[in-house]
């Protein structure tokens, strides 16, 4: 294709028991600026270009195994003489069209290295996700870079695979028309996930390496507290990989270290503040905040502009303001009660849930109760994903409300004159950073707010970048939203995108049998234990009764006036009647259209019917159809309750007195036009964890409602939603290890 060459570098056949390992053929032959390979079936010889390879006896897919395989590994089986077609990379009967399928009584899997960079040797089974990662060389950073339209001087390397991309490049591309915008998004998970992040890698290497479309994905980077607890690292899996695997998951370029920075300097300057406040008198604070100099004068520093401002005051010369004046600037007030600001680390660690501070002998007579959460969970995270450009994160972190005074007042960053430091800390931050998938095409990860408490998003400005990049119709931008689509989508639509001012192309709905027979009434399913039987065997009435699920979440996206292409994530347990059930039913749910992919075994060839699903909901999108939930300037109530309402199909919404009072609180400071957060279990449709499939007429009880005004929006709590979690009895890090010899990281999944 376009002049380069096919390689067909090895031929695993299928075998009829999972637990052997495919025979590998020889490399068979090397087609020149050809688009089909012809090759004929005799006898127990496969013969390609006149080059045969014996296939070694036992080898052969029984009947009932042949359509199975011939799903799995995406190839239709043929007889006699077939052609090998590079753009559809399937398998045709020379002889006949290419919509009729013919009958190979076994299945063949080829590698195509092509100018696109598909260069996967697929193994079965498929090694673990480090090994995978670790078979695939990178390309240096500059080449990907080069690819995608980015000038060396827009490129700030970390590494030779990695590197921070200047928002020069928006500038240069502003009149660039966007490309298409997808948003990935989910059912209802088990605990297990349900495979959002390798759908999102797996379907861009399909449109990148497979269709050649122009694609990016945009995801979020990773805490360190699922890499080393439960959950394990989020650069996707199997053969749909984010690269190098190890870099992505373990620090990458720092942002997640710069937050921590940033956070617990704000956390210490509260806590100084108090202090010295307790200690001193108005005046000795003024004096100690804006002293005389060696010529007597004395002179606001930059950072005190904002609260001066905050104030209503407008005089520069500190000996203007009258002592009151001077009082309020100096004295800030603080609440010990109402003090909203924790420290951050990011590292599951639950005995940081709640502490003590100031126990040293020198604070003596100044401890109180504060806790940890996990970085990710800070609102400086929140910031970065919500920002626009420098000059809007610099507004949003000084804007950010820490603690209320005495009074009532809320207290911010830009109170404490910490507002430039904490941008100052974050200026490398906010460049998202490019990477690359196991296919080579590109990747942009910046941001990873928590998506309970926060979005659950990644960045407005890694999509916009994106989006330039892949300017056009026949570019594609697929992001993805955290937990289930009544979660992570909701975040996306009236959140995300009402700050960005994108409007998205089309849904993806991310689907298992697993999770629809959890919903369907199958046993729990939990972390580290084995899967109940029902979920190793085909159940329709199980697959059936738990698409009410899906169902409700297909009437979700509709709600939005987006098409929903639903993403049947399959599994090897997984039979032919349950993913053809799957697919029959969501369709006549109102999906756009659902798909079967394959994208964990084969990469980006499993994924490209999903792929071609997506550019077909793209194109036929009327864009003037998207339309958000709520108006963002109703009151905080009737904001919440539509969610409540049209997305979880509550029948009621209650608030604890504490919630009422805040609500009351928030309006009367002016956070009422804010967005709504919901913090709410992941698990269900409800705030009941185990309540599955699709309930109604529950009740939402709102516990009461904390604020990020810098991040821009109001997050209710459903129920008690931890921010730093704790570790197991076996976390994963007695997996994670390094080679001395090679200097490779193993174990990390």
């Amino acid at each position: 294709r376009q002049g380069s060459n096919l390689t067909l570098e090895s031929l695993p056949l299928a075998t009829a028991d999972p637990k052997m390992n495919p025979a590998f053929l020889p490399s068979a032959a090397v087609a020149s600026r050809s688009t089909s390979i012809t090759a004929s079936f005799a006898s127990s010889h496969l013969k390609i270009a006149s080059k045969a390879a014996k296939v070694p006896s036992g080898q052969f897919v029984p009947p009932a195994a042949r359509s199975r395989f011939a799903v799995y590994h995406g190839c239709r089986r043929v007889s006699g003489n077939f052609e090998y077609d590079v753009t559809e990379r399937r398998f045709f009967a020379g002889t006949q069209s290419r919509s009729q399928p013919s009958d190979l009584p076994f299945s063949v899997e080829m590698t195509a290295t092509d100018m696109k960079g598909s260069k996967l040797s697929i193994v079965r089974p498929p090694p673990s996700d480090i090994d995978i990662a670790q078979s695939v060389p990178p390309v240096p950073i500059q080449k990907i870079a080069e690819n995608v339209g980015i000038l060396p001087d827009e490129l700030e390397p970390y590494g030779k695979y990695k590197a921070k991309i200047e928002l020069t490049v928006l500038d240069r591309l502003k009149t660039k028309p966007n490309g298409n915008y997808v948003v990935v998004a989910g059912i209802t998970p088990t605990p297990l996930g349900e495979g959002k992040s390798t759908t999102t890698v797996g379907l861009c290497q399909a449109l990148g390496a497979h269709l050649g479309k122009k694609v990016f994905t945009c995801i979020r980077q990773p805490s360190q507290g699922p890499t080393f607890g439960i959950k394990g690292g989020a650069a996707g899996g199997g053969y749909s990989q984010v690269i190098p695997m190890e870099e992505f998951n373990l620090h990458m370029t720092g942002d997640i270290h710069a937050i921590a920075a940033a956070n617990n300097l704000l956390a210490a300057a509260i806590d100084t503040r108090m202090f010295h406040e307790s200690t001193q008198t108005d005046e000795q604070l003024f004096n100690r905040l804006v002293p005389k100099g060696k010529d007597g004068a004395r002179h606001f520093a930059h950072g005190m502009f904002p609260r001066l401002k905050n104030l209503g005051i407008t005089k520069t010369n500190p000996e203007d303001l009258t002592p009151e004046e001077r009082s309020k600037f100096a004295r800030l007030d603080f609440d010990p009660a109402r003090i909203m600001w924790r420290r951050v680390v990011d590292v599951n660690d639950r005995f940081l849930r709640k502490v003590t501070v100031g126990q040293n002998k020198t604070e003596k007579g100044y401890e109180r109760v504060t806790g940890f959460d996990i970085t990710v969970a800070s609102e400086i995270m929140a910031v970065l994903a919500l920002t626009t450009d420098l000059e809007d994160m610099r507004r949003r972190l000084g804007a950010m409300v820490v603690a209320q005074s005495k009074s009532g007042e809320p207290i911010t960053a830009d109170d404490l004159g910490v507002g430039g430091a904490l941008t100052v800390l974050m200026k490398d931050s906010i460049m998202p950073t490019l990477m690359q998938t196991l296919e080579e095409t590109p990747v942009l990860v910046h941001a990873g707010p928590f998506a309970n408490i926060a979005t659950g998003n990644s960045s407005i400005i890694a999509d916009k970048i994106a989006l330039k990049l892949a300017s056009g119709k026949d570019g594609y931008v697929i992001t993805e939203a955290g937990f289930g689509a009544d979660i992570g989508m909701e975040k996306f639509i009236n959140i995300k995108c009402r700050y960005s001012g994108l409007k998205p192309s089309a849904v993806v709905l991310v689907a298992t049998a697993r999770a629809l027979k959890m919903h369907g009434g199958g046993s729990a399913v939990k972390p580290g234990a084995p899967l109940p039987q029902e979920y190793k065997e085909e159940n329709l009435e199980l697959i059936e009764n738990g698409m009410s699920n899906l169902r409700r979440h297909i009437e979700n996206v509709n709600k939005y006036g987006l098409p929903a292409v639903v993403a049947i994530n399959r599994f090897i347990t997984d039979t032919d009647a349950e993913v053809e059930l799957i697919k029959k039913l969501a369709i006549e749910a109102g999906a756009f259209d659902a798909v079967v992919s394959e994208h964990f075994t084969d990469g980006g060839a499993g994924a490209v019917d999903l792929a071609k699903a997506v550019v077909a909901a793209c194109a036929e999108h009327d864009e003037s159809s998207f339309r958000f939930l709520y108006d963002v300037n109703l009151p905080i109530k009737d904001k919440i309750e539509a969610i409540c309402m049209e997305m979880y199909s509550a029948g009621a919404v209650e608030y604890s007195p504490e919630a009422e009072k805040t609500i009351a609180e928030f309006t009367r400071l002016g956070f009422d036009k804010l967005p709504i957060c919901m913090a709410k279990t992941q698990y269900s449709f409800s705030t009941d964890p185990n309540l599955k499939g699709a309930p109604s007429g529950h009740t939402v009880f709102i516990r009461d409602i904390r604020a990020s005004v810098g991040a821009g929006f109001l997050y209710p709590l459903c129920g008690d939603t931890p921010t730093i979690p704790g570790l197991p009895t076996k976390p994963a890090y007695y997996n994670i290890d390094i080679d001395f010899k090679t200097g490779k990281v193993f174990g990390l999944s």
